[in-house]
């Protein structure tokens, strides 16, 4: 045992023996070593030089006798020595997760080279110093902040003018990333420190324009090596984006200009908008002139509009543009050469001056006869009945149970439901082609007769040389209502579409001053609609008179003010704003009751419209704002400022629905916090002390009668929902983060605030029916309050228009079940379901296009006039204003991607159509689609959906294939096929 024992002893001694081999090189390293080194140091090297192969002894050998070299007194070895540092630091190749040796070895010597540098005379050695100084100091950076880019300067400014420093790109990819990140470090702190910045002035050199030049230099080598958007980082970290459009070349700016584009909805304003106009100015440097055109309709900026409409020489290239303006409901009037005399011979020479092929493409008028096509090819031309959709057979009613729901009600709800079903078929069995006597009005009571009669507008949508021919009959009919309806439809059916006859002004701008209520609002409102979004000044004395007329009720004005805002939304229109205000600021004077009537608030709703989506326009407005006041928009923020003079409840409202109009889409998280303050306050104390003192209710009741002002001042909290949805809704990050707060707000919120948010989850996710919400809308459709359960069931419908869908389906089916004996609810699930047939599952309420890019001003217009309708459903929808559903007719258009040929001719292709994935910033050509299935075109594009062309046989006009797309073929094409031959 005893030997086993000194035999282990022995192999312990012998350990400290195999320690001397490293220590023996270990000496040899210190003859060349630094003698300032510490022995500290020179212990841990002796643990690294364990590891140290013969290659790295002999680098790191001859990197020391460098460093002892530089601080020798023989200036003459100073230049050859910094060379071959130089040389060796950057032909050093090692992996991607190790710092580089030459970094690693030089490492311990940073410090006495710095001081080393400090006593250099100034002269281009010591700028080549600083050089090598600056990339050693990456490996300090912990411990001394922007080292890199401090040495960087400091040797950029010991160059003669002529000789420039070299380009930061020559060290590497590690070292412009470092220096992009302390160039970003470095601007932030002088930006915040302003004067307090002097004291520290020495430690960094160089002017803000010297970091902005080197930032451009990185940007350049990013650019050059596929990191476009760490360029974009770098330059708007510095503020200076605009300075990107000279850089790019045709193989990066598709990249960059996406990347841009993507990152505007998370930017704060005025940045935003110099991002967009910085990428729509790249587009069209490289003649990309569909995607500058969408750029130019989101900036909202007319002039841009029209000089991109102009650029393209290519007249196949100007329809496509002319379809996408189109669909985006621009003005006219923008397209118009700006004139020095605006009367009206100029505007007959310019529709000279647009060939007769570009007018059809703007005017939308060949729409209705693609769309039957369409339906044609998707196989649902074939009218549907009531049935067919409600397929009530399937619903779990209670046998032997009755409803008792009046048959008016009933069939009132058929009209809609089949309205919205067939809509732009102009084919359905219960209006267009009944028998003259046997039409479905006629199972309508009074105002029912007028919602039947608008439906036929419904049913002919787009079609207006058929459509006018059908409504024309009932325009003599004794019945007011009826005659009302007609006019109404007239207003429908032209929505959308633009003609030469303008028939809707003849027929309507008469009626405008008809002493009949029913007519009078019919005609109002149908122009209304039948002209949103054209800014048509020639409109104004029809409506605007009835906004500042007293005698008028406050119904009337009212639906005139919204009229105006359709027509005139987001054009800021100072005529139609300044009456608005003025009659608002007397009706408050006078202490009008008017301004309590539930319709004040479609009165301000008008006002809202006109501003719009206006955040992004007159970016040169913006800038001269003060950041402290969130840089609200110039004309909205006079508009605001003055509805703050007002002293009445209904100028809180109007604030809201202003403000959040100008933002609307813009995903402005300022805003949504804001908006969100708005619905935090309990207002009326009296209902929560209620439940405590029952006892003392009478007295409650006496007090509640006595501050009437209290309780109704709680309306701007139902907008102030309305408005989170309203700025979120343009953007999926945004979208989904106001989801969480309306569940919030359902938890905690006040009655007011609960029956508006399922309205707001409405807005978010139009036509986008998600199985999450879906079921948070199920979940609230069966709230106790009725009124909760109502707006529910209504958003269910709204989410899924013209989807189809059929978990949706089912749950409305289980619904009518649900609520038999409730004739409100249950005439609101026949409603939803309608919706979600939608043009049998053909048209779509979703007010953005073109990938989601482009909010449509128009769309959301509908959106919101129907939604404020809905604020109050017992007043407007459920009482005799239920046509106030047809306001949704701006926001539909059909869901299709229709290919033309040359001639405008519909032309099959094969096309791939799956979900939309976001590939922007990642390497390579990712694909944009998953799931995909391909189909012949025609074809239907859902929501979130996107197309590609399968094959390139063809080229296409737009960038994005949605809607109407002309193709071309492609001249490379055939020569392939033959070669394959």
């Amino acid at each position: 045992m005893t030997k086993a024992q000194e035999f282990a002893i022995s192999v312990r001694s012998e350990d400290p023996q195999k320690k001397e081999k490293p220590e023996d090189g270990e000496k040899d390293k210190a003859e060349g070593s630094s003698k300032l080194l510490k022995d500290g140091k020179s212990k841990e090297e002796g643990k690294e030089g364990e590891e140290l192969s013969e290659e790295d002894q002999q680098l790191k050998g001859e990197l020391e006798m460098l460093v002892e070299r530089l601080k020798e007194s023989d200036t003459e070895l100073y230049r050859p020595a910094l060379e071959t540092l130089r040389t060796l630091i950057r032909t050093s190749t090692s992996s991607m997760t190790s710092v580089p040796k030459p970094l690693k070895f030089l490492r311990p010597h940073y410090p006495d080279l710095q001081a080393l540098y400090e006593t250099w005379p100034i002269s281009e050695d010591k700028s080549l110093f600083g050089d090598i100084l600056s990339v050693l100091a990456m490996t300090y950076s912990d411990t001394q902040p922007r080292g890199t880019l401090k040495y960087r300067l400091l040797s950029a400014s010991l160059r003669p003018a002529d000789s420039p420093l070299a380009d930061p790109g020559t060290w590497g990819h590690e070292y412009v990333r470092h220096l992009a990140a302390e160039l970003g470090d470095e601007y932030t702190i002088r930006e915040q420190e302003g004067q307090e910045d002097k004291a520290d002035t020495p430690k960094l050199p160089g002017t803000i324009e010297d970091l902005r030049s080197l930032a451009k230099q990185c940007a350049i080598f990013f650019l050059g090596h596929n990191a476009e958007p760490d360029a974009v980082d770098l330059l708007e970290e510095l503020e200076i984006i605009k300075d990107i459009v000279p850089l790019v070349d045709e193989n990066t700016y598709g990249r960059v200009c996406q990347y841009m584009i993507r990152m505007v909805n998370l930017l704060p304003p005025p940045d935003d908008v110099s991002f967009l106009q910085t990428a729509h100015t790249i587009y069209v440097q490289h003649q990309k002139f569909p995607e500058a055109l969408a750029l130019a309709i989101r900036l909202g900026n007319p002039e841009l509009v029209r000089e991109d409409f102009n650029a393209p020489g290519n007249p196949l290239m100007k329809r496509q543009l002319a379809f996408l303006l189109a669909r985006a409901q621009i003005p006219l009037e923008w397209l118009h050469p700006p004139s020095e005399d605006t009367d009206g011979d100029a505007d007959i020479e310019f529709q000279e001056e647009i060939p007769e092929d570009l007018l059809e493409c703007l005017s939308n008028s060949r729409l209705s006869t693609h769309f039957r096509e369409f339906g044609k090819e998707l196989g649902v031309l074939e009218a549907k009945s009531l049935e067919d959709v409600y397929k009530s057979h399937l619903e779990n009613t209670r046998p032997g149970a009755t409803s008792n729901v009046d048959s008016a009600r009933g069939n009132l709800a058929g009209t809609f439901v089949n309205a919205f079903v067939n809509a732009g078929f102009g084919n359905d069995k219960l209006m267009v082609e009944a028998d003259e006597g046997n039409s479905w009005i006629y199972k309508n009571k009074d105002h029912g007769m007028m919602s039947a009669a608008a439906s036929l507008g419904l049913s002919l949508l787009w079609d207006t040389d058929v459509g006018l021919s059908h409504v024309d009959k009932y325009t003599y009919s004794a019945e007011e209502h009826i005659k009302a309806g007609a006019l109404f439809a007239t207003g429908i059916l032209n929505s959308g579409v633009r003609t030469e006859a303008d028939a809707a002004l003849a027929l309507l701008g008469e009626f405008t001053e008809n002493k009949s209520v029913p007519l009078k609002t019919s005609a109002l409102m149908g122009l209304g609609l039948a002209y949103a979004g054209s800014h048509r000044e020639d409109l104004l004395p029809f409506l605007l008179p009835h906004v500042a007329d007293d005698s008028v009720s406050m119904e009337i004005a009212s639906l005139a003010a919204l009229a105006l805002g359709f027509i005139f939304v987001g054009s800021e229109n100072g005529e139609v704003t300044g009456t608005i205000l003025q009659t608002l600021m007397e009706k408050a004077d006078r202490e009008d009751k008017s301004l309590d009537e539930k319709w004040a608030r479609f009165m301000v709703l008008g006002l809202g419209l006109l501003y719009l989506g206006m955040s992004r326009t007159h970016t040169e407005r913006y800038l001269e704002i003060d950041v402290l006041r969130i840089g609200l928009q110039d004309a909205s923020d006079a508009t605001i400022e003055t509805l703050k003079v007002i002293e009445h409840p209904i100028s809180k409202t109007a604030q809201i629905i202003v403000e959040a109009c100008a933002f609307a889409g813009t995903g402005n998280v300022l805003k949504v916090q804001a908006m969100l303050h708005h619905c935090d306050e309990h207002i009326v104390s009296g209902k929560e002390k209620k439940k405590d003192e029952e006892s003392k209710s009478e007295k409650k009741d006496e007090k509640e009668k006595e501050q009437p002002k209290e309780k109704r001042d709680d309306t701007f909290q139902s907008f102030a929902v309305l408005a989170v949805a309203l700025i979120a809704m343009g953007e999926d990050i945004g979208a989904e983060m106001s989801l969480r707060q309306f569940n919030h707000l359902m938890h905690y919120g006040e009655p007011n605030i609960r029956k508006c948010v399922p309205l707001a989850i409405g807005l978010v996710s139009t036509s986008n029916p998600q199985l999450p919400i879906l079921d948070t809308l199920s979940k609230y459709s069966h709230d106790n309050d009725l009124a909760v359960a109502l707006n529910a069931i209504f958003a269910m419908g709204l989410v899924g228009a013209g989807t189809n869908n059929a978990r949706l389906a089912q749950m409305l089916r289980q619904l009518a079940g649900y609520y038999y004996k409730e004739p409100d609810c249950l005439f609101m699930v026949r409603i939803a379901q309608g919706l979600v047939h939608m043009g049998k599952g053909t048209i779509g309420l979703n007010p953005f296009f073109c990938d989601r890019s482009i909010m449509s001003r128009p769309a959301v217009a509908g959106l919101l006039a129907t939604i404020t309708a809905f604020t109050e459903a017992k007043g407007f929808v459920l009482d005799k204003y239920h046509w106030m559903l047809y306001f949704l007719v701006t926001a539909m258009f059909p869901r299709f991607l229709i290919t033309l040929d040359e001639e405008l001719n519909s032309f099959p292709v094969t096309v791939r159509v799956g979900q939309a994935v976001d590939v922007v910033g990642q390497a390579g050509k990712p694909r944009t689609i998953s799931g995909f299935q391909t189909h012949q075109t025609p074809v239907r594009v859902g929501t979130t959906e996107r197309s590609e062309l399968a094959t390139e046989e063809y080229i296409p006009f737009a960038h994005v294939l949605e809607g109407f797309v002309i193709l071309q073929k492609n001249p490379g094409w055939e020569k392939e096929d033959k070669m394959d031959v």
